[in-house]
């Protein structure tokens, strides 16, 4: 019963828009938005302290940031991303055909497929 009322509070606070990342722990995969750009990246927990998370992305650069920079991992199968295709250094949207810990299939929108990392991958 306690794990249900967890989850059904959790769910009506991201049907708020709240995130819920303070209740977060180390280790919990999360969507940081990397340097503040507007992109949010995977990545793991490492630490959280005085209202800071510490996040190593899954490409591997670590950014310690305030709690409302990251959000609950929330990508699944048919959602939209951008890919770093090839890991070329050019990024392409496309929708996530399958997705298993850090390995990700991508169908891009121009026609290409590609199975990569979630380490180069973002969301909006």
């Amino acid at each position: 019963m306690k794990t249900f009322l967890v989850l059904g509070l959790a769910a009506g606070l991201c049907a708020l828009g709240v995130s819920t990342a303070a209740a977060q722990t180390k280790g919990d995969w999360v969507l940081g938005n990397y340097k503040g750009a507007g992109y949010w990246f995977p990545g793991v927990i490492e630490s959280i302290g005085g209202g800071k998370i510490t996040v190593r992305y899954d490409d591997g650069d670590r950014e310690t940031v305030g709690i409302n920079a990251v959000r609950p991992y929330d990508w699944m199968i048919g959602m939209k991303v951008e890919c770093n295709y090839k890991g070329a250094g050019d990024w392409y949207a496309g929708k996530i055909t399958s997705l298993a810990g850090e390995k990700i299939s991508i169908a891009y929108d121009d026609g290409d497929k590609e199975t990569t990392r979630t380490g180069r991958c973002r969301s909006n």
